[in-house]
C-alpha cells in the first residue's frame, strides 16, 4: 500500500491550491506611524463615547474680505481669513464658557484661558497646534503665531508642548474650496468649529438680488455639557462678530 501524498506535493494526481487575485489590484501596504495610530484611536474613541450633535450657520464674510483687501499685502503679518475666524471664536468663547470646557470623570471643567487649536495638515499627518490665550492676542500677533505653528507642523519640528492645552479647535478646509463639512471633536474638548470656503454667491438684500460672500460654519459639540441652545447662541454671536470685524479687528 503506497504512502499518502504530503500536502502541497507536486506530481501526478496532485491538486494545486486555487490562487485568487485581489480584484482591487496588488495592494501596497504601509505601517501607520505612531502619530497616525494615536489619531485613529482618539477619533474612534470620540465616535464611540461622545454624544455629538451639530449646528450650522451661514456667515456673511464680505466685511472680513474688505478689511483684508485694505490691508497691506506685503505685510508678513497680514491676517488670513482663518486668523479672523480664530480670533472671533476666541472672543466668543469668553462669552460662552460652557464651550470652553470638558466633560471629565470628576465633573464638568471650564477653563480660565482660551487656547484655540488649529488643525494643520501635512503629508500623512494631521496635528492640532495650540494658539494660547487667543482672545488676548491682537490679530497681527495671532497671525504671526498661527503661521509659525503651521510651518513647524509641516517641517516636523513642532514640540509636544505646542500640541497640548487647547480648549477649543477650529478646522478650516476653505483653502480647498470646500462648500461644507463636519469635523470630529478633539476630545476632551467640548466642541470644534468646522469652517468652509468663503464663496461668492448671490444673496438677497432688501428684496434685491446682489452678489455676496458667504461661508458655511458647523459647530460639533459634546451634548453631555453643551445643549442645543448653548451651541445656537455661540453660533449667533460668532456670526455677529465676524459680520462686524471693524468693532474688534
Amino acid at each position: 500500500m503506497s504512502a499518502e501524498r504530503a500536502p502541497g506535493a507536486t506530481g501526478a494526481g496532485a491538486v494545486e491550491a486555487p490562487h485568487f487575485e485581489d480584484p482591487r489590484g496588488e495592494p501596497q501596504r504601509e505601517k501607520p506611524s505612531r502619530i497616525q495610530r494615536t489619531i485613529a484611536a482618539r477619533m474612534l474613541e470620540v465616535k464611540n463615547t461622545v454624544p455629538e450633535f451639530t449646528v450650522s450657520d451661514e456667515i456673511d464674510m464680505e466685511p472680513v474680505t474688505k478689511i483684508r483687501a485694505a490691508w497691506d499685502r506685503d505685510d508678513p503679518d497680514r491676517p488670513s481669513v482663518n486668523d479672523f475666524i480664530v480670533k472671533a471664536a476666541a472672543l466668543t468663547l469668553k462669552e460662552h464658557p460652557t464651550l470652553n470646557g470638558s466633560w471629565t470623570d470628576e465633573g464638568i471643567e471650564r477653563y480660565s484661558r482660551v487656547n484655540v487649536g488649529i488643525a494643520v495638515a501635512a503629508p500623512g499627518l494631521l496635528l492640532v497646534p495650540t494658539i494660547f490665550d487667543a482672545d488676548r492676542l491682537d490679530l497681527t500677533a495671532l497671525a504671526r503665531e498661527s503661521r509659525r505653528l503651521a510651518a513647524a507642523v509641516r517641517e516636523r519640528s513642532i514640540q509636544p508642548a505646542e500640541l497640548s492645552g487647547a480648549t477649543f479647535t477650529v478646522s478650516n478646509l476653505g483653502m480647498f474650496g470646500i462648500a461644507d463639512f463636519e469635523a470630529i471633536i478633539a476630545a476632551p474638548q467640548a466642541a470644534i468649529l468646522a469652517v468652509a470656503a468663503a464663496r461668492e454667491t448671490p444673496v438677497v438684500k432688501s428684496g434685491t438680488l446682489v452678489p455676496g460672500i458667504r461661508m458655511s460654519a458647523r459647530l460639533a459639540s459634546d451634548h453631555r455639557l453643551v445643549y442645543g441652545a448653548d451651541a445656537a447662541a455661540f453660533m449667533r454671536d460668532l456670526r455677529t462678530r465676524l459680520e462686524s470685524p471693524a468693532d474688534w479687528a
